[in-house]
């Protein structure tokens, strides 16, 4: 199974970018590792300003594709609103190097979200010099999750998920983080009707060399957007939709000040995201490995993605098998409908044989 969408380079963005009907105010704001500019786009003229990032990890277009719609939004009649009351600065690939290579690390192996103290990166210098010069009163990490989370245990796929992140270690409701809650509670009650249940939230433990952690505790409500999953929408482009459609109910909240009537109680109600998903489950299946033969078992896999050319292929990989595995597949599959003898890698490299 290939995408098509999921790969997005900087150069396929530029392409995109060129298709907007208007033209974009554009900034260079620094430049990677490899050298490839680092663009910015700065919208509005409003009192409130609003820092958003996305691509910070390679390998994470969704909410990148997402940024293209609230582009072609904010310059519509409708989106007119949002650039009056705020002022954007909206970054979409801070990891051009990664976006290229599609790797979730930059040129030098480095995770840009686990480098805001010590700023041993280009790109992660420039995000802060944006951060600031622009001193945003809200900032919007953008990214994407694997296939594997459920909207709490056992509940369904977690299509879209949040956090707002912890200030210190004691996790405190600090004034900038109820901000951000109150933001997510809005968009969890007003996206229920398009993903019922499909809405999770994510651990908040503190770690400051986190970007979203490190900038809530500077006094900056911060917003972890992490685009997910939906049945096998492996192109991701229902996720893509629910992100845009999740940004510009945020912005409109921001401006019209509506997230003042949602609660951080709210927030705490939507349930945390649990490992329960596999990509294919395949029951009442029989598994031979070097150690012998396991009859009516459940077999875990889970897709590895590799880049190939333009497009991304997803190589399924061994998970786990037991009688009972206690995961839930996107795809659920019987022994009976495997018309051949397969292998699955396991992830050291030896082989199993379902038949």
């Amino acid at each position: 199974m290939t995408s098509n969408n999921r790969y997005l380079s900087s150069q396929k963005w530029d392409l995109l970018l060129k298709s907007l009907p208007f033209k974009l105010p554009i900034t260079i704001i620094g430049y990677s590792v490899l050298n490839q500019p680092i663009y910015a786009h700065k919208l509005g003229n409003g009192k409130i300003k609003v820092l958003l990032w996305s691509q910070m990890h390679g390998n994470e277009s969704t909410t990148t594709r997402a940024l293209l719609g609230l582009l072609s939004h904010l310059g519509s009649t409708s989106g007119a609103r949002l650039i009056e009351g705020l002022t954007l600065m909206i970054i979409p690939q801070l990891n051009p190097d990664g976006s290229s290579a599609y790797t979730r690390l930059n040129a030098n192996k480095i995770d840009l979200n686990r480098d805001a103290l010590d700023l041993t990166q280009p790109e992660s210098l420039a995000l802060r010099e944006v951060f600031e010069s622009f001193s945003p009163d809200f900032c919007f990490n953008l990214h994407g999750q694997r296939s594997v989370f459920a909207a709490g245990k056992g509940g369904k796929p977690a299509t879209l998920s949040f956090l707002s992140p912890a200030a210190n270690e004691q996790r405190s409701n600090t004034p900038p983080r109820v901000k951000a809650m109150q933001i997510i509670a809005l968009i969890h009650k007003n996206l229920q009707h398009h993903i019922p249940d499909q809405i999770g939230r994510y651990d908040d433990t503190f770690n400051p060399n986190c970007v979203g952690d490190y900038f809530t505790s500077l006094g900056v409500p911060t917003i972890l957007y992490e685009a997910g999953h939906n049945g096998l929408d492996y192109d991701r482009d229902f996720s893509k939709e629910m992100t845009l459609s999740a940004l510009i109910l945020a912005l409109n909240s921001i401006e019209d000040k509506s997230y003042l009537n949602h609660s951080p109680a709210a927030y705490y109600q939507i349930p945390e995201n649990e490992k329960d998903y596999v990509d294919i489950l395949i029951k009442k299946v029989d598994v031979k490995t070097e150690t012998g033969l396991f009859k009516n078992q459940e077999l875990a896999v889970l897709y590895q993605e590799e880049k190939i050319g333009e497009k991304v292929f997803f190589r399924p990989i061994y998970h786990s098998f037991s009688e009972k595995t206690g995961l839930l597949g996107h795809r659920v599959l019987d022994a009976e409908e495997i018309l051949k003898v397969s292998e699955v890698k396991f992830l050291e490299g030896e082989t199993i044989d379902i038949f």
